[in-house]
């Protein structure tokens, strides 16, 4: 992909940045005083759910937990928890990119491929080494994801 492909594409995100906040729906969330941090704080919610409940199944994998209950159980159990204002700002913002375009997507593939092997891994009598490392691969890279998350309002 050549630089001018790159800037094209960048230019149509912030394109769609702009249109995006400046939607109506948009517009009111930014000048309300109290829809934006009701916005913030369900997304931050919803987030340390899903984070949380990954972390507990991770350490299970990594055999850091007791074995009250098996992984695949643990998942299942808790797999029901797991599942704009600033856009134009957000699609320059190289944590951001970072954060959506990289971190989470290979997050949610190793979950999957967490969820997937789970079964195969609870017949096993002692957890296997595949399993642990996926549980520690999976806790770092939320880890990191947070991370960007931070980084967010502090790197341009």
């Amino acid at each position: 992909m050549d630089g001018s492909s790159v800037s094209s594409g960048v230019n149509l995100a912030v394109g769609f940045g702009h249109w995006l906040q400046n939607r109506p729906f948009a517009l009111s969330i930014a000048g309300s005083d109290w829809s934006y941090p009701f916005v913030q704080a369900t997304h931050f919610t919803g987030l340390s759910l899903f984070v949380g409940t990954n972390i507990v199944v991770d350490l299970s994998l990594m055999g850091k937990r007791k074995k009250s209950s098996a992984p695949l159980q643990l998942s299942d159990m808790l797999f029901v928890c797991n599942w704009t204002v600033s856009a134009q700002t957000y699609l320059t913002n190289m944590p951001f990119l970072t954060k959506l375009g990289l971190l989470i997507p290979l997050a949610l593939v190793l979950h999957i491929v967490v969820q997937r092997k789970a079964p195969e891994w609870e017949k096993a009598s002692e957890t296997p080494s595949a399993a642990k490392i996926a549980g520690f691969a999976e806790l770092l890279l939320w880890l990191c994801v947070a991370t960007a998350a931070v980084l967010i309002p502090y790197v341009g």
